[in-house]
């Protein structure tokens, strides 16, 4: 008997291995093997000769900038671009958490005709092109846009945004959204209804069944949505470029205006920097969050 559970055992790790193989080759060629020549371009120079020369650029490389007094000051370029490249992912993703969490726990609640209304209407927007999208909000928020023109109908004055950071932030919004309300909606969803019910019975008002209850139980899928709203929005130069009418210069337009220049080895150091960092940022997030969940808070 003990030899037949073993074969049967081995035959299962056998089939499962063999499922795993296309999905392990598709990561292997796809996945490893291009962070294995960015990070080889990042430590070669033009010679493919080692060097550490593109990584110490990026973090020493200066520029003089013009100060309020007519003084100018010296500033670290890159670093400087990179930390208005975070602060502009956060505010999207805190702004993306904020707005999906209710939404994402309206409708895991719903009924489940309604809950196919929702995805297909959240769904929508992403079949059209991603360049669509962005020139879309460019025609809203524009000087002479959709937006300016309803607040003239108004007899409001106009407000100037594209060009501006919150216009950035408007367009990694919309365009990421979505990514955050997946995730959460496909966690709820699971929950055991039965869990709210006994916090309530044991006396937890609305705010402490979300906080001891509903929160930790979703932090999974707050930690995938986030990772998926801040890692493409740290990185992006599309929507900088065109929202930004080329004025909000982030670390995404770097790495794409030094591969356009054939600075090819920095553009590959600096996408090897970014990579390591939004790791360590990952990590660090989700070991806090499993602190979280273990002390029950």
């Amino acid at each position: 008997m003990k030899h037949t559970v073993t074969r049967d055992r081995r035959r299962m790790l056998r089939a499962d291995y063999a499922a795993l193989g296309p999905y392990s080759l598709w990561a292997l060629l796809f996945i490893l093997v291009p962070l294995v020549f960015v990070a080889y371009y990042a430590f070669t120079d033009n010679n493919f000769q080692f060097t550490l020369e593109n990584v110490q650029r990026f973090f020493t490389a200066t520029s003089s900038v013009l100060q309020e007094d007519g003084s100018s000051a010296e500033v670290h370029t890159y670093l400087l671009i990179f930390w208005r490249s975070l602060k502009l992912a956060v505010i999207s993703t805190v702004i993306c958490l904020v707005l999906a969490y209710p939404l994402a726990y309206i409708m895991a609640r719903a009924k489940p005709r309604t809950q196919k209304i929702f995805l297909t209407i959240i769904m929508i927007p992403m079949w059209m092109n991603f360049l669509i999208r962005t020139y879309a909000w460019m025609t809203i928020l524009q000087d002479t846009g959709i937006f300016n023109n309803f607040l003239t109908l108004l007899h409001l004055p106009n407000v100037h945004i594209i060009g501006t950071e919150a216009a950035v932030v408007i367009g990694m919004v919309y365009d990421y959204i979505p990514y955050m309300i997946l995730p959460l909606y496909s966690i709820m969803a699971k929950m055991d209804e039965k869990l709210i019910e006994a916090a309530r019975d044991l006396g937890c008002n609305g705010l402490g069944v979300l906080r001891r209850v509903i929160w930790p139980l979703s932090l999974p899928g707050v930690i995938s949505g986030v990772t998926m709203v801040l890692i493409p929005s740290v990185s992006t130069f599309y929507i900088s470029q065109k929202l930004g009418d080329g004025k909000i210069m982030l670390i995404g337009d770097v790495i794409e205006g030094q591969y356009v220049a054939n600075n090819l080895h920095f553009a590959a150091a600096i996408a090897f920097i970014l990579m390591i960092l939004l790791l360590v940022c990952m990590a660090i997030m989700r070991k806090l969050a499993s602190r979280h969940v273990e002390g029950g808070l």
